[in-house]
């Protein structure tokens, strides 16, 4: 018997991920449940599958997550993409699905349709972006990983980035999320230790359009699914320990072609505006409890005021210097909370850039 009813007995689990599946293929349904969390189920296919087309539309318990009465609880998955599957590896597949009601109309929680929409109607604007997922490992005892029971580390300086011990924690969960992404072809571009002791970072893009909503998506999927073999708790909380300690962003970078022109710089000036008569839309979509963050310390910027500049970590908004003197590039808003959905984000940054969508026509 294992001793631990909280780690994966990865070992046993070794013996049996070699049997012969017999031709058939297991696919994994993932899916954005009414907590801002991720699910999921595995369906068994008769052959192997190249292309999400191939694959059916599925239903679950929509009142066991958040997103459906009891009465009326089927709720509809639509595939999206496919990724191969890091953990079953083979042929077998994970596959991103859209949350759909019974009526036809998408789930109260599926915020990628809109924004589908929004970057399919803006596509020649190529928009690009890249989010920097910030997130904090914690113990069963809801606790950041590697802290001293009944007390602190020590004051923030020198873990951000960090190498050694007493500096970083559970460096195998992020090594082992970093090679998982890439064998499922995520976009990861990065990771890095953050400035407070158990938190870490990783960077998604870029990406064009929606496609960023699901590779991040699919990455935090994943980050879970590791952190189960190690018996540690993922939280996206944007303020996990009060006090004198970082709290966790989604910082988000965006890019257009007027923008990597030549003076693009002068588009991105001319979104600081937009942006500015639009911010408390904005909070409205950027996390749930990101006041307790964005106090205008700790390298965030007021929630209530809108501000930018160049180089400026301070700011809601930051130009990088070596954009401003190539004059053209990319913009940072640093508002968004580690807990923010990346559809709602990207959605709304492209409705306040050009604008929005009429209502669309459903037949229920």
């Amino acid at each position: 018997m294992a001793e631990s009813t909280t780690i994966s007995n990865t070992e046993n689990l070794m013996k049996y991920m070699d049997l012969d599946q017999k031709g058939y293929t297991m696919a994994e349904y993932i899916w954005i449940d009414g907590r801002n969390g991720v699910r999921s189920k595995t369906k068994t296919l008769d052959k192997p599958c190249k292309d999400v087309k191939e694959l059916s539309e599925w239903n679950f318990d929509g009142s066991s997550c958040g997103q459906a009465p009891s009465g009326n609880s089927d709720v509809y998955l639509r595939p999206v993409s496919i990724y191969p599957d890091p953990f079953r590896r083979g042929d077998n597949i994970l596959v991103l699905c859209e949350c759909w009601d019974h009526d036809g109309t998408p789930n109260k929680f599926n915020y990628r349709h809109e924004a589908a929409r929004l970057m399919n109607a803006n596509s020649k604007q190529e928009p690009w972006f890249g989010l920097e997922q910030e997130y904090t490992l914690l113990g069963l005892d809801g606790r950041p990983y590697g802290w001293p029971r009944g007390g602190f580390p020590a004051p923030q300086g020198p873990y951000y980035c960090g190498i050694g011990t007493g500096k970083v924690y559970c460096r195998d969960i992020v090594e082992a999320h970093y090679k998982a992404c890439l064998y499922a072809g995520i976009k990861i571009s990065g990771i890095n230790a953050e400035v407070m002791p158990g938190q870490w970072e990783f960077q998604v893009g870029p990406c064009e359009g929606i496609e960023l909503g699901d590779h991040l998506w699919m990455a935090r999927a994943l980050l879970h699914r590791v952190a189960e073999e190690f018996g540690v708790i993922i939280t996206f909380a944007p303020k996990p320990i009060q006090g004198d300690w970082n709290g966790a962003g989604l910082h988000t970078n965006v890019s257009t072609a007027d923008m990597r022109k030549d003076n693009g710089l002068k588009t991105i000036e001319s979104m600081m505006g937009k942006l500015e008569k639009r911010h408390v839309e904005h909070m409205e979509v950027y996390g749930e409890g990101n006041a307790e963050r964005m106090t205008g310390e700790h390298e965030t910027a007021s929630m209530d005021k809108f501000s930018w500049g160049i180089a400026d970590r301070g700011a809601s908004v930051r130009i990088p210097r070596q954009c401003a003197a190539a004059g053209k590039g990319y913009f940072e808003d640093r508002r968004p909370a580690s807990n923010a959905d990346p559809y709602r984000i990207t959605g709304m940054m492209m409705e306040t850039m050009f604008g929005g969508l009429p209502d669309e026509k459903m037949s229920k």
